[in-house]
């Protein structure tokens, strides 16, 4: 397995949307995508080119959404994580108000040759310090869904906590995601 270096984990660029497609409909490939991702692999992969193009490049260098990737040193990615920053006001993904300004940490995946030696630590480092720059934002947060127990073990490693709200999953309302949250030091 390969050690990926802080170094490794950077914003992609616009001109990169093959991979975030390629990258993205392999995470939705993954035995666990159906309690860590809102979305289908047929929705996504049904989705035009120019669907991952715009998606690209408003997460290249937005200030509102930011995606980052684990590089290998021959180029292939072996995970990635983007940020959403929310404004006080706004309706979330669930249809909930948002209170503050805040990052939203979505899209966490990591290739299953790639756990468990670093990746994952490297991007949520790289992401919250990006998400710490952005003027007045103090907390990230993210959902972990109730069964998805492997990604809340490194979520509470990192330092996120469960807030107490949870979500009813849309499609088996019996189903939660809870809300975890990390405040900025």
């Amino acid at each position: 397995m390969t050690h990926v270096s802080r170094a490794a984990v950077r914003p992609i660029r616009a001109d990169e949307w093959p991979q975030v497609k390629a990258l993205r409909l392999l995470a939705l490939q993954d035995p666990a995508a159906p309690i860590a991702f809102l979305e289908t692999y047929e929705k996504a992969a049904a989705e035009p080119d120019s669907f991952w193009q715009d998606r690209a490049e408003g997460a290249a260098d937005g200030t509102r959404v930011r995606q980052f990737v684990a590089e290998d040193r021959d180029g292939s990615w072996s995970g990635t994580v983007t940020v959403l920053i929310e404004e006080a006001g706004d309706g979330d993904v669930f249809g909930g108000a948002i209170d503050r300004r805040q990052a939203h940490v979505v899209g966490v995946f990591v290739r299953p040759e790639h756990r468990g030696n670093g990746v994952i630590d490297a991007l949520f480092e790289t992401a919250v310090e990006w998400a710490w720059s952005v003027p007045d934002v103090a907390r990230a947060r993210l959902y972990v869904h109730e069964d998805n127990a492997r990604a809340e073990r490194f979520y509470r490693r990192f330092g996120f906590v469960r807030s107490g709200q949870t979500v009813p999953m849309k499609d088996d309302p019996s189903k939660l995601e809870r809300e975890m949250v990390l405040e900025r030091p």
